[in-house]
């Protein structure tokens, strides 16, 4: 994959939206793959039964694998789709997120105090606020003891990004072993968090989570639950210092500060492409005929969210552009259940950072950023800034 293209995957993903919805591609890992790109072919792939989320429905030729600690909501389909997101949803309610804005406020109150206190005013805002944040918050939710955040962030990185099958698998057993432990601890010594909840809820039918279950649920909310959010905020404050006639609209009026994050979700979300789907029947695209024997579909989710037939003007980040409609969150039965918890993330993160830092600069050229490698999450793996002290 070339490195303009990680760096602005857009124009490409244009360039073939122009000749067709759906084209055969070869992604990172080796595999060859249908990209779906476009608003209303993305949406409609998001929402199709035939395009299966379980490994067990891939084509065998597939030399990858999908990392994770065992089964969840993410990678199932319905009916087992639909049993697991009812007993995860009923402890996710949006009062529970509500009730956390105090405590994400706290810590990010914390997180900027020690960057202010930083003397040379100079600091790398992945380290110092996107990935601290929403890792402590996602860990004090599920009751994650004080968790060796530097290895968890290896381990997860490699899961996601790593183009090495192998390094996937190994950083895939070290969490899963990891989360087994934390599991067990729970059980003999359950607390007032999300993941004692897990172990202990039942439905009125008394079904409940099996262990391969909880293993998988606790894998994904972990997972999902702070590296999206990382990259939301990291992709967000770069639009903003990159467009100093938006930030400044905002500074100005923080009432926008909801709106803004929906178009920073939408300019530069921090998912490009989701999970894999396999087709487990004939999927007609356009003109084309996806067969049905396990093909991999991949929706290009950044590309629906820059589709001029959907949104005018989709290169033009406008923080006052009507909020909705875009699938950064994805659409249908998979849509993300962690999605009201990371707009609450990223709307404190930037308020306060906005408010504690009025001269904040980027303190690189754009082009001079690396970003994460592979098709999945998108955003910057260092974002350089600068203040006067």
């Amino acid at each position: 994959m070339g490195e303009d293209f990680v760096r602005d995957p857009y124009p490409v993903y244009a360039a073939l939206r122009e000749r067709g919805p759906v084209h055969r591609v070869r992604i990172p890992e080796g595999a060859e793959a249908w990209l779906v790109v476009g608003y209303e072919a993305g949406r409609a792939a998001l929402m199709d039964a035939r395009l299966s989320k379980q490994w067990k429905n891939a084509s065998p030729s597939f030399p990858i694998f999908s990392p994770s600690a065992g089964p969840h909501m993410l990678n199932s389909d319905p009916p087992d789709h639909e049993r697991l997101r009812k007993l995860v949803v009923r402890e996710f309610t949006p009062r529970r997120i509500e009730q956390l804005a105090p405590r994400v406020r706290q810590i990010t109150d914390e997180l900027l105090d020690a960057m202010a206190a930083i003397p040379q005013g100079r600091t790398d805002l992945v380290e110092a606020l996107s990935f601290p944040l929403p890792i402590s918050v996602i860990c004090e939710l599920l009751g994650v003891p004080t968790l060796d955040r530097a290895a968890f962030r290896a381990w997860t990185a490699t899961v996601l990004s790593d183009p090495d099958p192998k390094a996937r698998l190994a950083a895939t057993d070290e969490v899963a072993a990891y989360l087994a432990s934390l599991v067990r601890s729970k059980r003999l010594e359950p607390g007032q968090d999300l993941l004692s909840d897990l172990i202990r809820t039942t439905d009125e039918d008394g079904d409940r989570l099996s262990e391969a279950e909880l293993l998988g649920t606790a894998w994904l909310l972990l997972v999902a639950g702070h590296e999206t959010t990382v990259n939301l905020i990291s992709n967000g404050v770069l639009a903003l210092l990159t467009h100093p006639e938006q930030l400044a609209d905002l500074r100005a009026d923080p009432s926008l500060m909801a709106n803004a994050v929906e178009e920073m979700l939408r300019y530069d979300g921090p998912v490009e492409t989701p999970t894999y789907r396999f087709t487990t029947e004939p999927v007609q695209v356009g003109d084309t005929v996806i067969p049905g024997d396990g093909q991999m579909v991949l929706v290009a989710l950044a590309d629906a969210n820059h589709d001029p037939a959907r949104f005018p003007d989709p290169g033009r980040f406008d923080i006052r552009r009507p909020a909705g409609g875009h699938v950064a969150f994805g659409h249908g039965i998979h849509y993300c259940l962690g999605a009201p918890l990371a707009r609450l993330e990223a709307r404190i993160a930037v308020g306060a950072l906005l408010e504690r830092f009025p001269g904040l600069a980027l303190d690189a050229h754009p082009a001079a950023l690396a970003w994460r490698e592979g098709m999945l999450i998108r955003g910057p793996q260092r974002l350089p800034v600068r203040w006067t002290p």
